[in-house]
Protein backbone atom coordinates (compact mmCIF):
# COMPACT_ATOMS: atom_id res chain seq x y z
CA UNK A 1 0.00 0.00 0.00
CA UNK A 2 1.46 3.43 -0.87
CA UNK A 3 2.59 5.35 2.17
CA UNK A 4 0.27 8.27 1.46
CA UNK A 5 -2.86 6.12 1.62
CA UNK A 6 -4.78 6.08 4.86
CA UNK A 7 -5.14 2.44 6.00
CA UNK A 8 -8.48 1.05 6.98
CA UNK A 9 -8.58 0.36 10.71
CA UNK A 10 -10.27 -2.55 12.38
CA UNK A 11 -13.90 -2.06 13.17
CA UNK A 12 -15.17 -2.55 16.68
CA UNK A 13 -16.19 -0.79 19.85
CA UNK A 14 -14.26 2.30 20.78
CA UNK A 15 -12.52 2.33 24.14
CA UNK A 16 -13.36 4.84 26.83
CA UNK A 17 -12.53 8.35 25.62
CA UNK A 18 -10.82 9.27 28.88
CA UNK A 19 -8.13 6.61 28.33
CA UNK A 20 -4.92 8.35 27.37
CA UNK A 21 -2.78 7.25 24.43
CA UNK A 22 0.36 6.09 26.26
CA UNK A 23 -1.30 3.53 28.56
CA UNK A 24 -3.56 2.37 25.74
CA UNK A 25 -0.65 1.75 23.35
CA UNK A 26 1.34 -0.09 26.01
CA UNK A 27 -1.64 -2.28 26.93
CA UNK A 28 -2.45 -3.14 23.30
CA UNK A 29 1.19 -3.96 22.63
CA UNK A 30 1.46 -6.22 25.67
CA UNK A 31 -1.78 -8.02 24.84
CA UNK A 32 -0.40 -8.82 21.38
CA UNK A 33 2.96 -9.98 22.70
CA UNK A 34 4.99 -7.25 20.98
CA UNK A 35 8.09 -5.50 22.22
CA UNK A 36 8.61 -1.84 21.39
CA UNK A 37 11.21 -2.87 18.81
CA UNK A 38 8.92 -5.44 17.20
CA UNK A 39 6.05 -2.95 17.02
CA UNK A 40 8.33 -0.41 15.36
CA UNK A 41 9.48 -3.01 12.83
CA UNK A 42 5.91 -3.99 11.99
CA UNK A 43 4.89 -0.37 11.55
CA UNK A 44 7.79 0.29 9.18
CA UNK A 45 7.09 -2.87 7.19
CA UNK A 46 3.36 -2.17 6.90
CA UNK A 47 3.77 1.48 5.93
CA UNK A 48 6.92 0.94 3.81
CA UNK A 49 8.42 3.95 5.59
CA UNK A 50 11.43 3.03 7.79
CA UNK A 51 11.28 6.06 10.05
CA UNK A 52 9.86 4.65 13.31
CA UNK A 53 12.29 3.27 15.89
CA UNK A 54 11.86 1.61 19.25
CA UNK A 55 12.70 4.94 20.87
CA UNK A 56 9.86 6.63 18.99
CA UNK A 57 7.39 4.00 20.22
CA UNK A 58 8.72 4.56 23.74
CA UNK A 59 8.15 8.32 23.36
CA UNK A 60 4.58 7.68 22.25
CA UNK A 61 3.95 5.47 25.26
CA UNK A 62 5.47 8.06 27.59
CA UNK A 63 3.45 10.72 25.74
CA UNK A 64 6.49 12.85 25.10
CA UNK A 65 5.23 12.83 21.51
CA UNK A 66 1.90 12.01 19.89
CA UNK A 67 1.78 10.17 16.54
CA UNK A 68 0.15 12.04 13.68
CA UNK A 69 -2.76 10.78 11.55
CA UNK A 70 -0.45 8.77 9.26
CA UNK A 71 1.08 6.65 12.02
CA UNK A 72 -2.19 6.47 13.97
CA UNK A 73 -3.73 4.76 10.96
CA UNK A 74 -0.94 2.22 10.75
CA UNK A 75 -1.01 1.68 14.51
CA UNK A 76 -4.69 0.79 14.16
CA UNK A 77 -3.84 -1.75 11.45
CA UNK A 78 -0.80 -3.33 13.14
CA UNK A 79 -2.47 -3.50 16.56
CA UNK A 80 -5.83 -4.54 15.04
CA UNK A 81 -7.76 -1.92 16.99
CA UNK A 82 -10.34 0.72 16.00
CA UNK A 83 -8.81 3.93 14.72
CA UNK A 84 -11.49 5.93 16.51
CA UNK A 85 -10.30 4.57 19.86
CA UNK A 86 -6.73 5.68 19.17
CA UNK A 87 -7.92 9.13 18.06
CA UNK A 88 -9.95 9.49 21.25
CA UNK A 89 -6.90 8.47 23.28
CA UNK A 90 -4.80 11.10 21.47
CA UNK A 91 -7.40 13.71 22.35
CA UNK A 92 -7.30 12.60 25.98
CA UNK A 93 -3.50 12.85 26.01
CA UNK A 94 -3.54 16.34 24.52
CA UNK A 95 -6.10 17.61 26.98
CA UNK A 96 -4.51 16.04 30.06
CA UNK A 97 -3.47 18.74 32.53
CA UNK A 98 0.23 19.48 32.26
CA UNK A 99 2.11 19.06 35.53
CA UNK A 100 4.97 21.28 34.46
CA UNK A 101 5.66 23.91 31.91
CA UNK A 102 6.40 22.58 28.47
CA UNK A 103 4.35 21.17 25.64
CA UNK A 104 0.77 22.14 26.28
CA UNK A 105 -1.41 19.27 27.40
CA UNK A 106 1.46 16.78 27.55
CA UNK A 107 2.59 14.83 30.54
CA UNK A 108 6.00 15.80 31.89
CA UNK A 109 8.87 13.79 30.44
CA UNK A 110 10.06 12.73 33.87
CA UNK A 111 8.02 10.39 36.06
CA UNK A 112 8.47 9.53 39.69
CA UNK A 113 9.37 5.95 38.73
CA UNK A 114 12.45 7.13 36.84
CA UNK A 115 13.31 10.39 38.56
CA UNK A 116 16.04 10.30 41.24
CA UNK A 117 14.83 10.14 44.83
CA UNK A 118 16.47 10.71 48.17
CA UNK A 119 16.54 8.27 51.04
CA UNK A 120 14.14 10.57 52.89
CA UNK A 121 11.64 10.36 50.02
CA UNK A 122 11.78 6.57 49.96
CA UNK A 123 11.33 6.32 53.72
CA UNK A 124 8.39 8.70 53.47
CA UNK A 125 6.86 6.52 50.72
CA UNK A 126 7.03 3.53 53.06
CA UNK A 127 5.26 5.44 55.83
CA UNK A 128 2.82 7.74 54.07
CA UNK A 129 2.49 6.57 50.49
CA UNK A 130 -1.06 6.63 49.23
CA UNK A 131 -2.64 3.86 47.19
CA UNK A 132 -0.62 3.32 44.02
CA UNK A 133 -2.17 3.47 40.57
CA UNK A 134 -0.71 0.13 39.57
CA UNK A 135 -1.80 0.35 35.95
CA UNK A 136 -0.08 3.70 35.50
CA UNK A 137 3.01 2.40 37.30
CA UNK A 138 3.16 -0.68 35.06
CA UNK A 139 2.68 1.40 31.92
CA UNK A 140 5.44 3.80 32.92
CA UNK A 141 7.86 0.95 33.59
CA UNK A 142 7.05 -0.76 30.30
CA UNK A 143 7.43 2.46 28.31
CA UNK A 144 10.95 2.83 29.68
CA UNK A 145 12.91 5.81 30.95
CA UNK A 146 13.06 9.06 29.00
CA UNK A 147 16.07 9.84 26.83
CA UNK A 148 18.58 10.26 28.32
CA UNK A 149 17.82 7.97 31.23
CA UNK A 150 17.93 9.67 34.65
CA UNK A 151 20.64 8.89 37.19
CA UNK A 152 19.94 6.21 39.81
CA UNK A 153 18.37 7.06 43.14
CA UNK A 154 20.61 9.37 45.06
CA UNK A 155 20.96 11.32 48.22
CA UNK A 156 22.88 13.95 46.31
CA UNK A 157 25.55 14.07 43.65
CA UNK A 158 27.75 11.07 43.01
CA UNK A 159 31.25 11.15 44.39
CA UNK A 160 34.15 9.35 42.66
CA UNK A 161 35.54 7.83 45.81
CA UNK A 162 34.50 6.67 49.22
CA UNK A 163 34.10 3.40 51.06
CA UNK A 164 30.88 1.48 51.39
CA UNK A 165 29.37 2.03 54.81
CA UNK A 166 29.79 -1.03 57.00
CA UNK A 167 26.04 -1.47 57.49
CA UNK A 168 25.56 -2.28 53.81
CA UNK A 169 27.77 -5.36 54.00
CA UNK A 170 25.96 -6.56 57.12
CA UNK A 171 22.57 -5.92 55.58
CA UNK A 172 23.54 -7.76 52.39
CA UNK A 173 24.59 -10.82 54.41
CA UNK A 174 21.42 -10.73 56.53
CA UNK A 175 19.04 -10.68 53.54
CA UNK A 176 19.45 -14.41 52.72
CA UNK A 177 18.80 -15.23 56.38
CA UNK A 178 15.52 -13.30 56.30
CA UNK A 179 14.51 -15.09 53.12
CA UNK A 180 15.11 -18.44 54.78
CA UNK A 181 13.13 -17.29 57.80
CA UNK A 182 10.24 -16.43 55.48
CA UNK A 183 9.96 -20.13 54.67
CA UNK A 184 9.24 -20.87 58.34
CA UNK A 185 7.85 -17.70 59.94
CA UNK A 186 4.62 -15.91 59.03
CA UNK A 187 4.52 -12.33 57.81
CA UNK A 188 2.90 -11.07 60.99
CA UNK A 189 6.06 -11.96 62.93
CA UNK A 190 8.65 -11.33 60.22
CA UNK A 191 7.44 -7.97 58.90
CA UNK A 192 8.98 -6.02 61.78
CA UNK A 193 12.45 -7.48 61.17
CA UNK A 194 12.31 -6.95 57.41
CA UNK A 195 11.03 -3.38 57.81
CA UNK A 196 13.85 -2.59 60.20
CA UNK A 197 16.52 -3.72 57.77
CA UNK A 198 14.79 -2.13 54.76
CA UNK A 199 14.83 1.23 56.52
CA UNK A 200 18.45 0.75 57.48
CA UNK A 201 19.41 -0.06 53.88
CA UNK A 202 17.47 2.96 52.60
CA UNK A 203 19.03 5.28 55.15
CA UNK A 204 22.48 3.98 54.16
CA UNK A 205 21.99 5.50 50.69
CA UNK A 206 22.80 8.87 52.23
CA UNK A 207 26.34 7.81 53.05
CA UNK A 208 27.09 5.89 49.84
CA UNK A 209 29.38 7.48 47.26
CA UNK A 210 30.47 6.36 43.83
CA UNK A 211 28.28 5.25 40.93
CA UNK A 212 29.06 1.55 41.27
CA UNK A 213 28.64 1.47 45.03
CA UNK A 214 25.42 3.44 44.93
CA UNK A 215 23.97 1.15 42.28
CA UNK A 216 24.75 -1.80 44.56
CA UNK A 217 23.06 -0.03 47.48
CA UNK A 218 19.99 0.80 45.40
CA UNK A 219 19.62 -2.81 44.32
CA UNK A 220 19.90 -3.91 47.94
CA UNK A 221 17.06 -1.53 48.81
CA UNK A 222 15.03 -3.00 45.94
CA UNK A 223 15.53 -6.57 47.17
CA UNK A 224 14.67 -5.66 50.77
CA UNK A 225 11.58 -3.74 49.61
CA UNK A 226 10.45 -6.71 47.50
CA UNK A 227 10.76 -9.00 50.52
CA UNK A 228 8.95 -6.45 52.68
CA UNK A 229 6.08 -6.35 50.20
CA UNK A 230 5.89 -10.13 50.26
CA UNK A 231 5.81 -10.46 54.06
CA UNK A 232 3.27 -7.65 54.43
CA UNK A 233 1.08 -9.41 51.88
CA UNK A 234 1.45 -12.59 53.94
CA UNK A 235 0.37 -10.59 56.99
CA UNK A 236 -2.69 -9.44 55.03
CA UNK A 237 -1.67 -5.78 55.08
CA UNK A 238 -2.14 -4.85 51.40
CA UNK A 239 -1.50 -1.13 51.86
CA UNK A 240 1.92 -1.71 53.45
CA UNK A 241 2.64 -4.33 50.78
CA UNK A 242 1.83 -1.91 47.96
CA UNK A 243 3.96 0.81 49.51
CA UNK A 244 6.92 -1.55 49.79
CA UNK A 245 6.44 -2.90 46.27
CA UNK A 246 6.29 0.67 44.94
CA UNK A 247 9.66 1.42 46.53
CA UNK A 248 11.02 -1.90 45.21
CA UNK A 249 9.92 -1.13 41.65
CA UNK A 250 11.42 2.33 41.75
CA UNK A 251 14.72 1.14 43.24
CA UNK A 252 15.02 -1.82 40.86
CA UNK A 253 14.34 0.46 37.89
CA UNK A 254 16.87 3.02 39.06
CA UNK A 255 19.40 0.26 39.75
CA UNK A 256 19.05 -1.12 36.24
CA UNK A 257 17.71 -4.51 37.42
CA UNK A 258 14.80 -5.09 35.04
CA UNK A 259 14.30 -8.77 35.96
CA UNK A 260 13.83 -7.81 39.61
CA UNK A 261 11.45 -5.01 38.57
CA UNK A 262 9.47 -7.53 36.52
CA UNK A 263 9.39 -9.86 39.54
CA UNK A 264 7.97 -6.99 41.62
CA UNK A 265 5.26 -6.47 39.00
CA UNK A 266 4.53 -10.20 39.23
CA UNK A 267 4.26 -9.89 43.02
CA UNK A 268 1.89 -6.94 42.59
CA UNK A 269 -0.10 -9.12 40.20
CA UNK A 270 -0.32 -11.79 42.91
CA UNK A 271 -1.48 -9.12 45.37
CA UNK A 272 -4.17 -7.88 42.96
CA UNK A 273 -5.35 -11.44 42.36
CA UNK A 274 -5.63 -12.07 46.10
CA UNK A 275 -7.48 -8.76 46.44
CA UNK A 276 -10.13 -9.84 43.95
CA UNK A 277 -9.00 -7.92 40.85
CA UNK A 278 -7.86 -10.56 38.33
CA UNK A 279 -8.11 -8.05 35.46
CA UNK A 280 -5.48 -5.84 37.06
CA UNK A 281 -3.49 -8.95 38.00
CA UNK A 282 -3.45 -10.10 34.38
CA UNK A 283 -2.30 -6.71 33.10
CA UNK A 284 0.52 -6.49 35.65
CA UNK A 285 1.75 -10.02 34.97
CA UNK A 286 1.70 -9.53 31.20
CA UNK A 287 3.49 -6.23 31.57
CA UNK A 288 6.23 -7.75 33.71
CA UNK A 289 6.77 -10.59 31.27
CA UNK A 290 6.70 -8.35 28.19
CA UNK A 291 9.42 -6.15 29.64
CA UNK A 292 11.96 -8.94 30.27
CA UNK A 293 11.10 -11.81 27.97
CA UNK A 294 14.54 -11.70 26.35
CA UNK A 295 16.73 -10.92 29.35
CA UNK A 296 15.26 -12.68 32.39
CA UNK A 297 16.23 -16.16 33.54
CA UNK A 298 14.07 -19.09 32.51
CA UNK A 299 12.58 -19.45 35.98
CA UNK A 300 11.78 -15.72 36.15
CA UNK A 301 9.91 -15.98 32.87
CA UNK A 302 8.17 -19.14 34.06
CA UNK A 303 7.02 -17.45 37.27
CA UNK A 304 5.64 -14.46 35.38
CA UNK A 305 3.81 -16.76 32.99
CA UNK A 306 2.26 -18.53 35.97
CA UNK A 307 1.02 -15.15 37.21
CA UNK A 308 -0.54 -14.65 33.77
CA UNK A 309 -2.07 -18.12 33.84
CA UNK A 310 -3.78 -17.86 37.25
CA UNK A 311 -5.25 -14.42 36.49
CA UNK A 312 -6.45 -15.52 33.05
CA UNK A 313 -7.98 -18.65 34.58
CA UNK A 314 -9.84 -16.58 37.16
CA UNK A 315 -11.20 -14.40 34.34
CA UNK A 316 -12.39 -17.44 32.40
CA UNK A 317 -9.82 -16.96 29.62
CA UNK A 318 -9.06 -20.65 29.35
CA UNK A 319 -7.04 -20.54 26.14
CA UNK A 320 -4.81 -17.75 27.46
CA UNK A 321 -4.32 -19.61 30.74
CA UNK A 322 -3.31 -22.87 29.05
CA UNK A 323 -1.00 -21.00 26.66
CA UNK A 324 0.72 -19.30 29.62
CA UNK A 325 1.15 -22.63 31.41
CA UNK A 326 2.74 -24.14 28.30
CA UNK A 327 5.02 -21.12 27.92
CA UNK A 328 6.02 -21.40 31.59
CA UNK A 329 6.96 -25.04 31.11
CA UNK A 330 9.10 -24.22 28.07
CA UNK A 331 10.83 -21.37 29.91
CA UNK A 332 11.58 -23.58 32.92
CA UNK A 333 13.04 -26.26 30.65
CA UNK A 334 15.47 -23.68 29.27
CA UNK A 335 16.52 -22.47 32.71
CA UNK A 336 20.10 -22.83 33.89
CA UNK A 337 20.51 -23.26 37.67
CA UNK A 338 23.54 -20.98 37.79
CA UNK A 339 21.57 -18.17 36.12
CA UNK A 340 18.79 -18.05 38.68
CA UNK A 341 18.75 -14.76 40.66
CA UNK A 342 19.17 -15.00 44.42
CA UNK A 343 15.67 -13.67 45.11
CA UNK A 344 14.17 -16.62 43.22
CA UNK A 345 15.91 -19.23 45.38
CA UNK A 346 12.59 -20.87 46.32
CA UNK A 347 11.45 -21.72 42.79
CA UNK A 348 12.13 -25.15 41.29
CA UNK A 349 10.38 -27.69 39.08
CA UNK A 350 8.37 -29.10 41.99
CA UNK A 351 7.10 -25.64 42.95
CA UNK A 352 6.16 -24.89 39.34
CA UNK A 353 4.28 -28.19 39.14
CA UNK A 354 2.31 -27.30 42.28
CA UNK A 355 1.54 -23.85 40.87
CA UNK A 356 0.27 -25.55 37.71
CA UNK A 357 -1.97 -27.71 39.87
CA UNK A 358 -3.39 -24.64 41.60
CA UNK A 359 -4.19 -23.06 38.24
CA UNK A 360 -5.82 -26.26 36.99
CA UNK A 361 -8.16 -26.21 39.99
CA UNK A 362 -9.32 -22.73 38.92
CA UNK A 363 -9.68 -24.00 35.34
CA UNK A 364 -11.98 -26.79 36.51
CA UNK A 365 -9.58 -29.68 35.86
CA UNK A 366 -9.44 -31.27 39.33
CA UNK A 367 -8.18 -34.72 38.30
CA UNK A 368 -4.95 -33.51 36.74
CA UNK A 369 -4.63 -30.86 39.46
CA UNK A 370 -4.86 -33.49 42.20
CA UNK A 371 -2.10 -35.56 40.61
CA UNK A 372 0.25 -32.59 40.64
CA UNK A 373 -0.68 -31.26 44.07
CA UNK A 374 -0.53 -34.67 45.78
CA UNK A 375 3.08 -35.29 44.71
CA UNK A 376 5.21 -35.44 47.89
CA UNK A 377 7.68 -32.56 48.28
CA UNK A 378 10.59 -32.48 50.68
CA UNK A 379 11.53 -29.38 52.66
CA UNK A 380 8.24 -27.56 52.15
CA UNK A 381 7.62 -24.80 54.70
CA UNK A 382 4.38 -24.83 56.70
CA UNK A 383 2.80 -21.88 54.90
CA UNK A 384 3.31 -23.35 51.43
CA UNK A 385 2.25 -26.76 52.70
CA UNK A 386 -0.98 -25.31 54.07
CA UNK A 387 -1.76 -23.30 50.94
CA UNK A 388 -1.17 -26.15 48.51
CA UNK A 389 -2.99 -28.63 50.76
CA UNK A 390 -5.97 -26.29 50.60
CA UNK A 391 -5.90 -26.39 46.79
CA UNK A 392 -5.56 -30.18 46.88
CA UNK A 393 -8.58 -30.40 49.19
CA UNK A 394 -10.56 -28.29 46.73
CA UNK A 395 -9.62 -30.60 43.86
CA UNK A 396 -10.73 -33.63 45.90
CA UNK A 397 -14.04 -31.95 46.68
CA UNK A 398 -14.65 -31.30 42.99
CA UNK A 399 -13.92 -34.98 42.34
CA UNK A 400 -16.46 -35.99 45.00
CA UNK A 401 -13.80 -37.40 47.34
CA UNK A 402 -15.04 -35.69 50.49
CA UNK A 403 -13.20 -37.89 53.01
CA UNK A 404 -9.87 -37.34 51.24
CA UNK A 405 -10.58 -33.63 51.12
CA UNK A 406 -11.13 -33.61 54.87
CA UNK A 407 -7.92 -35.49 55.57
CA UNK A 408 -5.96 -33.01 53.51
CA UNK A 409 -7.83 -30.06 55.07
CA UNK A 410 -6.85 -31.25 58.54
CA UNK A 411 -3.23 -31.30 57.44
CA UNK A 412 -3.66 -27.78 56.05
CA UNK A 413 -5.15 -26.68 59.37
CA UNK A 414 -2.15 -27.92 61.36
CA UNK A 415 0.31 -26.33 58.93
CA UNK A 416 -1.57 -23.03 59.06
CA UNK A 417 -1.26 -22.94 62.84
CA UNK A 418 2.48 -23.69 62.61
CA UNK A 419 3.02 -21.13 59.84
CA UNK A 420 1.59 -18.11 61.64
CA UNK A 421 0.53 -16.86 58.20
CA UNK A 422 -2.57 -14.76 57.65
CA UNK A 423 -2.50 -15.85 54.01
CA UNK A 424 -2.70 -19.51 55.03
CA UNK A 425 -5.57 -18.66 57.36
CA UNK A 426 -7.33 -16.95 54.47
CA UNK A 427 -6.97 -20.12 52.40
CA UNK A 428 -8.72 -22.07 55.15
CA UNK A 429 -11.41 -19.42 55.36
CA UNK A 430 -12.25 -20.01 51.70
CA UNK A 431 -12.06 -23.80 52.02
CA UNK A 432 -14.15 -24.05 55.19
CA UNK A 433 -17.64 -23.37 53.74
CA UNK A 434 -16.95 -25.74 50.83
CA UNK A 435 -16.37 -28.58 53.29
CA UNK A 436 -19.33 -27.69 55.50
CA UNK A 437 -21.70 -28.30 52.60
CA UNK A 438 -21.05 -31.99 53.32
CA UNK A 439 -21.99 -32.13 57.02
CA UNK A 440 -23.70 -35.45 56.43
CA UNK A 441 -20.23 -37.00 56.17
CA UNK A 442 -18.78 -37.95 59.58
CA UNK A 443 -15.27 -36.87 58.57
CA UNK A 444 -16.56 -33.37 57.86
CA UNK A 445 -18.08 -33.16 61.33
CA UNK A 446 -14.74 -34.23 62.79
CA UNK A 447 -12.98 -31.55 60.79
CA UNK A 448 -15.54 -29.02 62.03
CA UNK A 449 -14.86 -29.82 65.68
CA UNK A 450 -11.08 -29.73 65.27
CA UNK A 451 -11.28 -26.48 63.29
CA UNK A 452 -13.16 -24.87 66.16
CA UNK A 453 -10.44 -25.88 68.61
CA UNK A 454 -7.65 -24.72 66.32
CA UNK A 455 -9.28 -21.40 65.39
CA UNK A 456 -7.88 -19.37 68.34
CA UNK A 457 -4.37 -20.31 67.25
CA UNK A 458 -4.79 -19.16 63.67
CA UNK A 459 -3.25 -15.74 63.00
CA UNK A 460 -5.40 -12.76 62.21
CA UNK A 461 -3.93 -9.49 60.90
CA UNK A 462 -3.59 -6.52 63.27
CA UNK A 463 -6.93 -4.80 63.66
CA UNK A 464 -8.66 -7.42 61.53
CA UNK A 465 -7.54 -5.82 58.25
CA UNK A 466 -8.23 -7.26 54.87
CA UNK A 467 -10.13 -10.22 53.50
CA UNK A 468 -8.66 -12.59 56.06
CA UNK A 469 -9.49 -10.32 58.98
CA UNK A 470 -11.88 -12.85 60.45
CA UNK A 471 -10.15 -16.04 59.39
CA UNK A 472 -9.76 -17.53 62.84
CA UNK A 473 -12.95 -16.02 64.24
CA UNK A 474 -14.88 -17.11 61.16
CA UNK A 475 -13.77 -20.72 61.56
CA UNK A 476 -14.56 -20.63 65.27
CA UNK A 477 -18.01 -19.12 64.82
CA UNK A 478 -19.06 -21.54 62.11
CA UNK A 479 -17.61 -24.62 63.72
CA UNK A 480 -18.61 -23.83 67.31
CA UNK A 481 -22.22 -23.20 66.33
CA UNK A 482 -22.45 -26.66 64.83
CA UNK A 483 -20.38 -28.66 67.30
CA UNK A 484 -21.12 -26.98 70.62
CA UNK A 485 -17.41 -26.78 71.46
Amino acid sequence: MPPHRRPTAAAGPVGPPEESLGPLLAQLRVERGLSQLRLAERLCAAAAVPTVSRHEVSRWEREERVPGPFWLGWLAVVLDTPLEGLEAAVAAARHAPAATAGSAGRRPAGHRLWSPATAVELLSALDHGTGLDLRELAHTWLAGPPDPAPAPISSGRFEPAGADPAPLDALASRLPELRRMDDLVGGLDLARLVDRDLRAATAALRATRGVGRQRRAVRLVAEYAQLAGWVHADADDPLAARRAYGVALRAASAGGDRPLAAHVLGALSHLSYAGGDPQEALLLARTGYAGVRTEASGYTQALLQHRVAIAAARLGERRAAHAALAAAERAADRSQPDQQPSWLYWLDQAELAAMTGRCLVVLGRPLRAARLLATPRAGLGPRAASLYAGWLARSYLELGEVEQACQVALRALGDAVRAGSARAATGLRHLHPMLLRHRDVSMVRLYERLAARAAPYLPAPPGGRGAAGGAGADLAARATAASGV
